[in-house]
């Protein structure tokens, strides 16, 4: 009989035992659920799982299956996370208990063979199944309990849940920093009193033995993260920064233990030079695991943009509040003034302008009648709306855009960088050089000498240049762009802004102000300004329309006084009037005005034209029925967006616009911005589409937007940014900010990156040089294990240098 658990490994007590017989054997378990999955296993003609498992790898005993597991076969539940409008479906699952490779092999396997599942795979790192199937041939409920009978228990995946586990992980990688900042405190002391004289007192040995208590728990505890990455990494027979990093941290420290433990060997001790470089190690893998997680939160940003909860009327004509999840095609809902749309439907009653901004990227809100279309998320500015469903939650507009926005973070490829390519050589060099020093002067010298040779060569090669040339560059870049109001989310953008080929910008709100404001009006009869200017104030002040607030705006600059009104009535989609100083005042569109029978002059349609040329809206005031004056509304470039676009062509870059809005108007801002690659009337998924097309071939792609509608592209772009004004979606979903919302600030971040990684191609060369000339004298037996602790953090002292000077370089471009 075994002492550890025949399925995952786990010590068999007394108290836990469970025996079965299995292939006419008797096996030791630790619970029944383990006994239960090995069962299954064998049941299902898959013994070959524990073949592939690894022996000597522990699990945590098989998982509490999830009950109720048949209410994911109702529709009403499914349709939260798939299209249950087709037979054949397809669902992600969160999965509990994958340990490993054989885990993957027999969830894909055992799945296989279920008459219904058309496929099924495993992403190991994100411990989660990817599942078609068909629902006319096997219930979801029916694979879900042969997952949980294998020990996977799985449930659909939950964003929520998700962002758990990453809370979880980053507050163990802090309290892990913290910790080692306590060490780091007060092993300082210690390096004091030892440089100020201690270390040639009595009291030498006392404060090496401190040393020693405060390294010792930092290293079991902080080194965690570093030890385990090591450790996978050897397993995967591959060589990365954690494996050099734990060479150097128990290399340094098991040699300082040695010296602790035999004071008679003369030898060095090395323990504050250990907790210092565990903090800052600690301190740049927190705040790269920080940045990953902002991914789920700009999910859950989305998703929070579609209410819950409706006000479905019956067919006896009672409202109810319903929650979405319940609604089917063809049910009615009410959407009043003020609130968000929660569904794609169609108006059968009503109407009223409805903002679709964070959808189309138009800024003007779009009168909706009945037959007009609207979609989840949108915002009713006025007027009630009886809407039909047609889809709801992941099905809708504006749950498709939370599908490309996943679906972009899982494909977008990992940044290769300079440090990893060179750490796995340099490692094995490293290793071999030690080797070959303990072995050649264990021979010819003794072993005291092998062992100090090969100690020297592992200290004064240790990877803390290379652990810094990268993450302290980038640390300056990111302080220096944050100064200059450029927030660097992820330290790796750096390298894909430092080659950009393509910059692509969002129009509305990007390189336009997204404001509406008067740009040209005319007067057409003999009236004062004054006057003209205070009757529009007091007939617009009374509307939420965009246009009216952009008049009332500009009105009340020019107005002298204020003006009685009485009878206001705003006419959805047509205007508003109302009766000033026993006059009735109107405004509104062309197509009003001539509803009402006011025949336009051959000048005041010359002049509509004209506006209508450069992408401008008009407005006609009339006083009782007699065109006073027009107006044209329109957007306006920012100041610096023509500096912006000709210097990027300037560096050999290509610029594009991608908007929603008209293409008449995307064409007159092209114009005015020296000409560009213009595509128009485009939804967000064209523009993350329109993104993927141009990536490839060694183009690299930048997108820059702020809305809601630009998060596809943030994150299908090799790199995306948002101006810090944008909303809060569009700005998580990004990689840069622009805190200042400056669009000049886009030429900063290129340049920084620019800056950056030569910096950082600097610093790899000078430690490559200083391990050239040092390496050598250590393995001649040349160099003491001080001397190499002294050479040690001055290699790291010039990285740190160089670093510090990217600003400087950044100014003197």
């Amino acid at each position: 009989m075994s002492d550890s658990c025949y399925h995952c490994g786990q010590i068999v007590t007394q108290n836990n035992r469970v025996v079965r017989e299995i292939a006419n054997e008797q096996r030791e378990f630790c619970c029944n659920g383990c006994a239960g999955a090995c069962e299954a296993i064998y049941d299902a003609g898959l013994s070959a799982f524990y073949d592939n498992a690894q022996k000597d790898t522990q699990w945590q005993p098989v998982p509490i299956a999830p009950k109720d597991l048949a209410m994911y076969d109702f529709d009403e539940v499914q349709g939260q996370f798939v299209d249950v409008s087709q037979p054949v479906r397809e669902i992600v699952l969160m999965a509990e208990g994958i340990h490993c490779a054989a885990c993957v092999w027999l969830i894909e396997h055992r799945l296989a063979k279920i008459q219904g599942v058309r496929s099924a795979h495993v992403n190991f790192t994100t411990r989660r199944i990817r599942l078609r199937w068909d629902n006319r041939e096997v219930l979801l409920s029916s694979i879900l309990h042969v997952l949980a009978e294998l020990g996977y228990p799985s449930q659909p995946y939950d964003a929520q849940l998700s962002q758990k586990a990453l809370d979880d992980y980053n507050r163990g990688l802090l309290y892990r920093f913290a910790f080692a900042s306590f060490a780091m405190m007060n092993i300082m002391w210690i390096s004091i009193s030892l440089y100020f004289g201690a270390d040639d007192s009595e009291y030498k040995q006392f404060f090496h033995w401190v040393a020693l208590a405060l390294a010792t728990p930092t290293i079991a505890y902080s080194g965690q993260p570093f030890f385990i990455g090591a450790w996978q990494a050897l397993k995967g027979r591959r060589l990365g920064m954690d494996v050099s990093i734990s060479l150097g941290i128990l290399t340094t420290y098991f040699y300082s233990l040695f010296s602790t433990l035999f004071p008679e060997y003369g030898g060095s001790v090395y323990f504050d030079t250990l907790v210092d470089f565990m903090f800052f190690l600690l301190l740049g893998r927190y705040l790269e695991s920080i940045s990953k997680s902002k991914a789920v939160d700009a999910t859950h940003r989305l998703m929070a943009l579609q209410p819950k909860i409706v006000r479905q009327r019956f067919d006896d004509g009672q409202e109810k509040l319903v929650p979405v999840r319940l609604l089917k095609a063809g049910d009615l809902v009410w959407v009043h003034p003020g609130e968000r749309v929660a569904v794609d439907g169609v108006v059968v009653e009503g109407e009223g302008h409805i903002d679709e901004s964070m959808l189309t990227g138009e800024s003007l809100p779009i009168h909706k009648r009945v037959g007009d279309s609207v979609s989840a998320g949108t915002h009713n500015q006025d007027g009630a709306l009886l809407i039909q469903v047609q889809h709801i939650l992941a099905n809708s507009a504006l749950g498709r855009i939370i599908s490309l926005v996943e679906e972009a973070q899982a494909t977008k490829a990992p940044i290769a960088r300079t440090a990893d390519a060179v750490i796995p050589w340099f490692v094995s060099i490293t290793l071999s050089l030690a080797t070959f020093a303990l072995i050649y002067w264990s021979i010819t010298a003794g072993l005291d000498t092998a062992v100090m040779a090969a100690t020297a060569v592992l200290i004064v090669t240790c990877p803390c240049a290379f652990g810094l040339a990268t993450p302290m560059a980038i640390a300056v870049a990111s302080g220096v762009g944050a100064r200059l109001g450029v927030l660097i989310k992820h330290g790796a953008v750096l390298e894909q802004l430092s080659n950009t080929t393509h910059v692509l910008f969002d129009k509305t709100g990007t390189l336009t102000k997204g404001e509406m404001s008067v740009v040209a009006h005319h007067t057409w009869v003999d009236i004062a300004e004054p006057k003209l200017w205070s009757c529009i104030a007091g007939l617009e002040g009374r509307s939420s329309h965009a246009l009216a607030k952009a008049l009332m705006h500009y009105a009340k600059e020019k107005q002298t006084s204020e003006v009685q009104v009485s009878g206001f009535l705003d006419l959805s989609g047509r205007g508003v009037q109302a009766e000033i100083d026993g006059a009735l005042w109107q405004a509104g569109s062309i197509g009003w005005v001539e509803e009402l029978g006011v025949a336009l002059p051959e000048a005041v349609s010359l002049w509509l034209a004209e506006q209508a040329a450069v992408g401008a809206t008009s407005v006609c005031i009339l006083c009782d029925k007699v065109l006073v004056a027009t107006i044209a509304v329109s957007d306006v470039l920012r100041e610096d967006a023509l500096v912006v676009v000709q210097a990027l062509k300037e560096r050999g870059i290509t610029v594009g616009m991608i908007t929603g809005d008209r293409l008449a108007v995307a064409q007159v801002f092209a114009r005015q911005l020296g000409g560009m690659d213009v595509q128009a009337e485009i939804l967000p998924a064209d523009k993350e589409a329109a993104v993927r097309a141009l990536q490839g071939d060694g183009r690299v792609v930048v997108f820059v937007g702020d809305g809601i509608n630009d998060a596809p592209a943030l994150v299908r772009a090799d790199v995306g940014i948002a101006l810090g004004s944008g909303t809060e979606v569009s700005v998580d979903s990004a990689q840069v900010v622009l805190l200042n919302n400056r669009l000049a600030s886009v030429l900063i971040a290129i340049d920084l990156s620019r800056v950056t990684l030569r910096t950082i191609r600097q610093n790899i060369a000078m430690s490559l040089l200083y391990n050239m000339i040092m390496v050598p004298l250590a393995v001649a037996a040349k160099l003491t294990p001080l001397m190499a602790a002294i050479g040690m953090p001055l290699s790291s002292l010039l990285v740190i240098g160089n670093a510090a000077r990217i600003k400087r370089k950044l100014q003197k471009l």
